[in-house]
Order: structure tokens, then C-alpha cells, then sequence
């Protein structure tokens, strides 16, 4: 064996059919349940128009001012006031929409007040108010 000298090395290498024949196997799994689950909706065709009317969801504003004010749709209102306006839209449109905007000197107390008056009386989809020109970290920094 003088003349045949064997290097072994290290394989550099991937094998890569056993990753082939799992990606077929699931390919052929996911094409048989995607037929099967279609299956099982119910189909219907639905009528088109040329005009729709899409009506988006009722909002309203509450504004909280630097001296306690309380504000909807820019009228003011007692709390009373603020909560029965809120059953009425509610009532007209259950996916009514608030926007709530406060000063920033306005207490942390006052807003989740009206957060929670808010969610209480039945809105569940809320956005708070900023103004993205003036961000700056609650100690003045940036």
C-alpha cells in the first residue's frame, strides 16, 4: 500500500436530500388538508353593486382640559352629561369609537377615569390623542 495514501478531511458538505424528502412529505400533506378544508366552508355567491355603502363606525371626542373641564365633540358636559351621551351613541352604534384627548398637565387619575367610563359603558375600541410633532420624555429631555 505504498501508493495509495487515503486524506481523510472534514466534509464540507450538506446533504441536503433528507430536507428535500421533508419538504415533499409536507407538501403533499398540506396540499390534501388545503382540500379538505375548503370543502367545509359553504359556498355562496355573493350579489355585487356598484355602489356600497360601507358606513364607518360612529366617534366621538372627549377632550379633558388643564383646569377639569370636560369636553364631547367639542361641547362641554358635566360627567352625567358625558355618560349619557355615550349609552345614546352606544345604542345607536355598538361599534362606536372614542378618541380621547387630554393636556398633559390634565392627572393620570382624571384620564383613567374617562378610559374607564369609556370601556364601561360599552366602547371597546379607543385611541388616545398626542401630538407626534412634540414628542419629548416626561422629565423635558429628549
Amino acid at each position: 500500500m505504498a501508493g495509495t495514501t487515503r486524506r481523510r478531511g472534514i466534509v464540507a458538505e450538506i446533504n441536503v436530500t433528507p430536507l428535500v424528502d421533508i419538504m415533499l412529505v409536507l407538501l403533499i400533506i398540506f396540499m390534501l388538508t388545503a382540500h379538505l378544508i375548503s370543502k367545509q366552508a359553504i359556498e355562496v355567491e355573493l350579489p355585487r353593486a356598484a355602489q356600497s355603502t360601507a358606513l364607518p363606525p360612529t366617534t366621538i371626542a372627549v377632550t379633558l382640559t388643564r383646569t377639569g373641564e370636560i369636553y364631547l365633540n367639542a361641547a362641554p358636559v358635566t360627567p352625567d352629561a358625558l355618560r349619557a351621551a355615550i349609552r345614546v351613541a352606544v345604542a345607536k352604534d355598538p361599534k362606536t369609537q372614542a378618541i380621547i384627548a387630554a393636556d398633559k398637565n390634565v392627572t393620570h387619575g382624571r384620564v383613567v377615569w374617562v378610559l374607564d367610563t369609556v370601556k364601561s359603558l360599552g366602547i371597546s375600541s379607543f385611541s388616545i390623542q398626542i401630538d407626534p410633532a412634540a414628542l419629548e420624555s416626561p422629565t423635558g429631555g429628549t
